[in-house]
């Protein structure tokens, strides 16, 4: 496994289990936010997050967390290795969105300028939240299936199966713990 693409809704765990898989692995993490938002929650071109997209995927190994299918399945799917999907109950993720919301911290998985706050937009959010797996996801894994159907895909749901999944993988020599102190 040397290219990983993790799929879920807001909230479900994506930018927290590809971190621990990039470093697990040592490999780069790819946060498909930071490449798509610039301050302000301002859009980018459609032109310029593809090249973003394009540019950091460039490596032979890389971990990167985010849907954005039918703007960016084309560029990650067809070198991808994995696809995890992560089926965090929505209450789950409705809880998580609201308070890391509430308590407004900077996001390592966000650019500069644009911090989460409770406002009109951030209503209209939790609701595509609650209607992620009715609204949402068939259309995600519709794109997923015309562009990357053979990509080998594993679903996760909760912590266990996630820490489960995590202590299967091989640790490569960086983040092996040291046996001499």
């Amino acid at each position: 496994m040397q290219r990983i693409v993790i799929l879920g809704n807001a909230g479900s765990g994506k930018s927290t289990l590809a971190r621990a898989l990039g470093k697990r692995l040592g490999v780069p993490v790819v946060h498909l936010d930071t490449l798509f938002w610039e301050p302000g929650w301002v859009e980018p071109d459609a032109g310029q997050f593809r090249e973003r997209v394009r540019d950091a995927l460039t490596t032979d190994a890389w971990v990167c967390e985010g849907n954005y299918a039918r703007r960016t399945f084309d560029l990650r799917l067809p070198s991808a290795d994995l696809i995890i999907w992560l089926d965090t109950p929505r209450l789950t993720c409705l809880r998580r969105v609201i308070v890391r919301s509430v308590l407004n911290r900077p996001r390592p998985d966000l650019p500069a300028g644009c911090r989460e706050k409770l406002d009109r937009a951030f209503l209209e959010f939790l609701k595509f939240v609650w209607q992620f797996d009715h609204g949402y996801r068939q259309g995600i894994d519709a794109v997923r299936m015309a562009i990357g159907p053979t990509v080998p895909t594993v679903h996760l749901r909760g912590g266990r199966q996630i820490a489960a999944f995590l202590d299967r993988l091989p640790v490569t020599p960086a983040t092996r713990p040291s046996l001499i102190n």
